[in-house]
């Protein structure tokens, strides 16, 4: 049977701030992200399957990635761990803060969500790319073909 790939997007709202950075990002600001997860499988071929035909049903995708990534970043602000809690920690605005141990640049995004996404999973599914809009004409992509 073929391999075929099949790829859910994802969208959210997310704020974060790039210290260090020589540019206006260094600034707290925010941006629509847009994720795309392509995946990829062989159909089940088991007409006793209510999967039959899929590669990976859709919604249960769609349930991996929220539980992973959207619902912890939606609506959050992204800080990296260098940045010294005292500078966020009291301020009421910023009840929903995720701290990495990275700069949250688009890139570093990208690689930690596919870590996450792969190790979750179903037997059989390869995660092929990700592809993390941060604006409308500006993205960052990882393929598994460049992370073996």
């Amino acid at each position: 049977m073929a391999r075929v790939r099949v790829t859910r997007q994802f969208d959210f709202e997310m704020a974060h701030a790039l210290p260090n950075y020589d540019g206006p990002c260094r600034n707290l600001h925010g941006h629509s992200y847009r994720l795309f997860v392509t995946v990829a499988g062989h159909p089940i071929n088991d007409k006793k399957n209510p999967k039959h035909g899929m590669v990976i049903d859709f919604g249960d995708l769609k349930r991996l990635v929220k539980e992973e990534i959207v619902n912890d970043l939606d609506h959050a602000v992204m800080i990296s761990s260098d940045v010294p809690a005292d500078q966020y920690k009291n301020i009421d605005m910023l009840n929903k803060v995720h701290v990495t141990d990275y700069q949250p640049t688009c890139e570093n995004m990208v690689i930690d969500f596919a870590w996450r996404i792969k190790s979750k999973l179903p037997p059989g599914i390869e995660l092929v790319s990700l592809r993390l809009h941060e604006t409308a004409t500006s993205y960052a992509e990882w393929l598994a073909s460049d992370n073996p």
